[in-house]
């Protein structure tokens, strides 16, 4: 915990000072572009990998980038989706999963998660990724793990569009939606594309988009 500390006390005299106009500016309102909702992996930084300034992004973080679908009681991630749209008039949701994923790891090896009821109960809003990559055969488990990192992305664009906000925002051509996945190692993206509803590079591809 001391480094964390440390590292605030740091910001404070380093850095702060220095952005002390953009804090300024920020203290009575934002305006954020895009909705990006990432995993809660520690080694992925939205704004990091982005290198996005603060205001810029409206981040939702939880285990597996999961959205579930609009229910009649919805939670934290509805909520959040919903003001993002809706008051601050985000006109990109990014859904950005990465390499290695914990969550789709679990799914992909039938991990045994009696030890956490909450975690197995969040992650069957990865249902649809997790058969759609148990129909096919993988020689390698790693292999079937980045399939699911994949097809949860595909599953969760699916689910956010069940959210009356963004699908009113579909219609009106007021929101595209982006599917990310963010290789750790080396630093890569690969967006979903439109077109051929696979991931493409997205230093190769950067007007590359979802829907």
């Amino acid at each position: 915990m001391q480094h964390i500390i440390e590292g605030f006390l740091s910001f404070q005299k380093e850095i702060f000072p220095q952005r002390k106009e953009l804090f300024r500016s920020l203290a009575s309102s934002q305006n954020p572009k895009a909705l990006f909702i990432s995993c809660s992996d520690s080694r992925l930084v939205p704004e990091l990998v982005t290198q996005q300034e603060p205001g810029q992004l409206f981040v939702i973080r939880n285990a597996g980038n999961i959205v579930p679908p609009f229910g009649p009681e919805p939670g934290g991630v509805s909520a959040t989706i919903e003001y993002a749209v809706v008051a601050l008039g985000v006109t990109d949701i990014v859904i950005c999963g990465h390499s290695n994923c914990g969550a789709m790891k679990a799914i992909a090896d039938n991990a045994n998660l009696e030890p956490m009821p909450a975690v197995s109960h969040w992650l069957r809003y990865s249902d649809a990724a997790k058969a759609v990559v148990e129909k096919k055969t993988w020689d390698k488990p790693i292999d079937k793990v980045n399939a699911m990192v994949q097809e949860n992305v595909f599953a969760q664009l699916s689910n956010i569009k069940t959210h009356p906000s963004v699908a009113v925002g579909l219609r009106n051509n007021s929101i595209r939606l982006h599917g990310w996945v963010y290789d750790i190692e080396s630093g890569e993206i690969r967006a979903l594309d439109k077109a051929t509803k696979t991931f493409v590079s997205l230093s190769e591809n950067p007007e590359v988009y979802f829907e």
